[in-house]
């Protein structure tokens, strides 16, 4: 679908920096208003913290399973960070662009708020107005996410990672379960799983506008990898272990259909028979 013309095409006012992901946040984040593309969980809430910026904007990933996907609002408030969130239903997660184009506020905290962000707000408006936001440097506590290994003699590894951006060269070849939204960040298919995996599994983050939450799913397809997602509604996202206990299938590719994943069933019960298939190649 074609996207309006973007003002991140343009030079942004002063004080206000783009990152499709938190987790690589630009030059200019301290002291600055970030728009960021990841979902507005509590995790990157907490990077934001940890990089000293005014303001943070993210996408609120459908809200979803209590309220995960807004989790860095009331994290940040309790430092007295203004942080809003852009609703998934105007903009596609993981692309600061369309955000910027199209986004409309849809979740603000208090400090946002008392900015004079307002639900409805396009992203670009919203940004303007946090730039007069206290800037409030604090040193959060560690907020480290999780890495866990489900390795059972005779199974393939079961990989449970918070964030897909701790996928590292030891996940070649295991089942890579995220906590991560389903997104192309910045609309880049090589960046859908960093490694070879046998699988990935993420987060619909509520699905949204252009099917963004699941954009992931043909890039893995494209290179002969089974990927499916699991419902924001089911699983907090952010928390790999939430999808792997909690998520309901809701998007499958074709590859992972052909190994038996289908909407609605567990996401539990297909990672476990695929852990049997040690000897399978996708």
């Amino acid at each position: 679908m074609p996207v309006p013309a973007t003002p991140a095409a343009t030079v942004l006012p002063e004080g206000i920096v783009v990152a499709d992901t938190i987790t690589k946040l630009p030059v200019g984040a301290w002291g600055g208003v970030v728009v960021s593309g990841s979902h507005g969980g509590r995790y990157p809430g907490y990077l934001a913290a940890a990089g000293g910026v005014r303001a943070v904007i993210l996408c609120d990933a459908g809200i979803g399973r209590d309220e995960a996907g807004i989790g860095a609002l009331p994290y940040l408030q309790a430092f007295g960070i203004a942080a809003a969130a852009v609703s998934h239903l105007t903009c596609r997660i993981g692309d600061t662009a369309d955000m910027l184009a199209r986004g409309r506020i849809s979740r603000v905290n208090a400090a946002a708020a008392a900015a004079g962000v307002r639900a409805g707000d396009p992203t670009l408006e919203a940004a303007r107005k946090l730039c007069a936001a206290p800037h409030l440097p604090v040193r959060p506590e560690p907020l480290g996410e999780a890495r866990a290994i489900i390795d059972r003699p005779g199974r393939r590894r079961i990989v449970l990672l918070d964030s897909a951006a701790l996928v590292g060269p030891e996940d070649v070849g295991q089942i890579v379960v995220t906590g991560s939204h389903g997104g192309l960040v910045g609309g880049d298919p090589a960046l859908a799983l960093r490694v070879d995996g046998f699988a990935g599994v993420y987060n619909d983050a509520g699905i949204g506008i252009d099917d963004a939450g699941i954009a992931r799913l043909p890039a893995l397809d494209a290179r002969g990898i089974p990927g499916f997602t699991v419902s924001a509604s089911s699983a907090r996202i952010g928390e790999a272990r939430s999808t792997f206990e909690d998520g309901i299938i809701s998007a499958v590719n074709r590859a992972a259909a052909a190994m038996g994943a289908e909407v609605g069933l567990r996401a539990r019960d297909v990672l476990l028979a695929w852990a049997e298939r040690l000897g399978d190649s996708p």
